[in-house]
């Protein structure tokens, strides 16, 4: 199993200490996808291009978000080749949301809040879901004393990642072209606008359940937000959903960890593991180093 890395110094007096302000490049960029995405989809529906949508978008979520981005880049719960890790977090990238450094500041700065005795509700994700949601879309917190993030130099130093984070945006102009000489313009409207839309409002939608009480097995202690697992979605959230279990042992690529847990992203790391292609595959600690957990039932 790889180090736990620590990228956010804890140097800062208060999670709660700070302003929600507009986020513009990130406003325009999300608004644009979905407003053009509401407007132009009814009138380019085609049954050919709603399921080359939801292959990409399942595929991409799967492949790139959550084994790509979330459980090797951030949790580094297995480890693999540069090349294949490149191409791993390149999908992540087509996914649209941010590039990997963006990811990694989303992440790391939530979760360094959401384990602080009291956290700030764009942190927790308290407040009305639609408050939520909008504040996720449109918003960033701006410290009064901000924490000092440090991203590892085999990422930071990674000449492709660099490049990935310069120009994540102008990605889409590639898979928009390539769309556009197979199916026109349908298949660029439910390829691209459709499928951004669709991966950023599920993803927030996703944190945003995830974060509020629910069926809970683990208890972090002393952290303010409890993470809980949501039952039935498994499937359609690459087991993201069993966020309860990634709070308590967030070192293991498996999320899914009882019975009836479907997880495909595990499914994946362990078909990859077996070709040999992923190594170092991490799984919840053991019993005796569990000092900062309570098991609930």
């Amino acid at each position: 199993m790889m180090e736990p890395v620590v990228r956010v110094m804890d140097d800062s007096p208060s999670p709660l200490e700070g302003e929600i302000h507009y986020d513009w490049p990130k406003t325009i960029w999300n608004m644009s996808m979905i407003v053009m995405a509401l407007v132009f989809a009814p009138m380019t529906f085609s049954l050919e291009s709603a399921v080359l949508c939801l292959v990409m978008t399942y595929l991409s979520l799967l492949v790139g978000h959550s084994v790509g981005m979330h459980r090797m880049m951030i949790h580094r719960s297995f480890n693999t080749s540069k090349p294949l890790r490149r191409f791993l977090i390149y999908i992540g990238v087509l996914v649209g949301m941010s590039g990997p450094f963006g990811i990694i500041h989303i992440h790391d700065i939530r979760d360094w809040a959401q384990r602080k005795a009291q956290c700030h509700d764009f942190f927790s994700h308290k407040r009305h879901f639609l408050k939520d949601l909008w504040w996720q879309l449109t918003c960033k917190f701006v410290f009064t004393h901000p924490p000092t993030l440090q991203i590892e130099s085999e990422l930071k130093n990674d000449k492709f990642l660099v490049f990935y984070e310069q120009t994540w945006r102008w990605h889409q102009l590639l898979i928009a072209t390539l769309l556009f000489a197979w199916g026109g313009w349908s298949f660029v409207v439910w390829g691209v606008f459709v499928r951004v839309a669709i991966s950023i409002v599920g993803h927030w939608t996703i944190t945003y359940f995830c974060h509020n009480p629910a069926r809970q097995t683990w208890r972090v202690k002393d952290a303010s937000v409890q993470a809980s697992n949501i039952r039935h979605l498994g499937l359609i959230t690459y087991g993201e959903c069993w966020h309860n279990n990634h709070h308590a042992f967030p070192e293991s690529a498996k999320i899914g960890l009882e019975k009836g847990q479907w997880d495909p992203a595990w499914w994946l790391i362990q078909g990859l593991q077996k070709l040999g292609l992923v190594y170092d595959v991490g799984l919840p600690r053991a019993a005796d180093k569990r000092s900062d957990l309570i098991r609930l039932k």
